[in-house]
């Protein structure tokens, strides 16, 4: 899962896989689902923002050689101690579809982006939530023990409730080198740039966060130790902003 920079929950970053074998021939139904389940700690002023919990997979409906078609979601829970030492102020959910060609190692394809933020223990009767297609430029680097997964996402709304996005730029990357044979070192980056309407007498929003840590293997997946820092855009839903924060957590995804 990439370092979520998003105004919402940033759906589960998952590493492009490679086109099929040579050899292979016909279309291979559900080839592949990766997961992810992750807890970060936040360290921050506003006591709304202490806890960032995310649950996600991808998973590809169809591959046929030179292609793809996918689907993602991601719930994303923030938790935070105004209340109760543990205390749930959102629920977010991120939805996916994507339809991918690949050509000389890199896959590009259109996207259609949901994402829908809601307030948990509190009431909120106004929608927020928005629509958005565009394109994407995805690819994965391999060279020995180093992974690099980059992905590029360029997106317009076509539908949007209370927030006053027009159109975003989205890009990740992570990396992981092995240092032994179950342990890598990771790391990994995102930067958002979110366009505005004016209503909200604001002008481009930026967001950025990035993380290092350590990923141990088991036989069906792995778990990965980290820290971070983020600038996130519009960390609560009815307010208008950015939040910072450091971070510490771990999230468990399939290999």
């Amino acid at each position: 899962m990439a370092c979520g920079v998003a105004a919402g929950p940033a759906a589960a970053q998952t590493a492009a896989p490679a086109p099929q074998a040579a050899g292979t021939t016909g279309v291979q139904f559900l080839p592949r689902f990766d997961f992810v389940l992750g807890l970060d700690h936040l360290v921050s002023d506003d006591p709304r923002f202490v806890w960032d919990a995310r649950f996600g997979g991808e998973i590809d409906l169809v591959d046929f050689g030179r292609g793809r078609a996918a689907f993602a979601a991601e719930y994303q829970a923030m938790l935070g101690e105004q209340y109760r030492p543990f205390d749930p102020n959102q629920g977010n959910y991120t939805l996916e579809g994507a339809l991918s060609a690949r050509a000389r190692g890199v896959e590009l394809g259109g996207v259609f982006h949901h994402v829908s933020r809601h307030l948990s223990d509190r009431p909120k009767r106004q929608a927020v939530d928005w629509n958005m297609v565009g394109a994407r430029v995805q690819g994965a680097v391999v060279r020995g023990r180093t992974t690099l997964d980059t992905r590029v996402d360029v997106r317009r709304a076509v539908q949007r409730s209370f927030v006053d996005y027009v159109w975003e730029v989205d890009a990740r990357a992570r990396g992981r080198v092995g240092v032994a044979a179950r342990t890598a070192v990771i790391a990994g980056g995102g930067v958002r740039v979110l366009g505005v309407d004016g209503s909200r007498d604001r002008g481009t929003q930026y967001g950025v966060g990035g993380e290092g840590g350590v990923r141990l293997e088991g036989r069906g997946a792995a778990v990965e130790l980290f820290v971070g820092a983020e600038r996130r855009i519009d960390p609560y839903q009815l307010e208008f902003g950015t939040g910072s924060w450091v971070s510490v957590g771990f999230r468990l995804v399939g290999r």
